[in-house]
């Protein structure tokens, strides 16, 4: 019997879960937080993620306790102290600064298919990562990462190509994360045994 379902996500228990949407065989981790955000069909997060403001493609792989779309504080006032936009917490006649919070959530992060995202990583606001990326445990990513590349570090930086620049191009001109799940299912066995230049050998046409 399959754990996943395309009707409803798989939400663990203690999860926080604010304004976000989630596609078909979805899973959330215990524990993790996720707030106004998307996730594409077959992708999950494990133990402790902390999403905020971010578009997931699909067959993400976010590893426990990563971090997508880590809210800054201001910096170019005075103070940078919740105070200054979660007013309401600390007077009774204040009000939340609503301008604050609506420029937080449009500093989207763009997640591309078929990534990986190591356990404790980090990825800020308005970057991308391209269909294929992986990003090492715990780097801090303050860029975009091209498709089908390996990054490491903090700041990270490129380590290597997951695939050559051609296979990349050509995996994504397929984009099998496209295929329904019965395709996905009869292709299984090519999945697990064959390279992706096999593959693409005998599924691109």
């Amino acid at each position: 019997m399959p754990r996943l379902f395309r009707e409803k996500p798989f939400i663990h228990d203690g999860c926080s879960i604010t304004e976000s949407d989630f596609g078909a065989y979805t899973e959330v981790g215990a524990g993790s937080r996720i707030a106004y955000s998307s996730f594409g069909d077959y992708s999950y997060c494990d133990r402790y993620a902390d999403i905020a403001n971010a578009t997931i493609g699909k067959l993400a792989n976010i590893a426990a306790f990563s971090r997508i779309g880590a809210t800054d504080h201001p910096l170019q006032t005075a103070a940078c102290h919740h105070f200054l936009y979660r007013s309401d917490d600390y007077w009774d006649d204040a009000e939340p600064d609503a301008a604050f919070f609506e420029h937080r959530k449009s500093r989207r992060a763009y997640i591309g298919h078929d990534t990986w995202i190591g356990a404790g990583a980090m990825i800020k606001p308005e970057v991308t990562l391209g269909d294929g990326a992986v990003v090492a445990a715990g780097a801090v990513v303050t860029k975009d990462v091209d498709p089908y590349t390996i990054v490491a570090g903090t700041p990270a930086k490129p380590l290597r190509l997951r695939q050559p620049p051609e296979v990349a191009e050509r995996l994504i001109a397929l984009a099998w994360w496209d295929w329904p799940h019965e395709q996905l299912r009869n292709a299984l066995d090519d999945f697990r045994s064959l390279s992706a230049e096999a593959f693409l050998e005998k599924y691109q046409t």
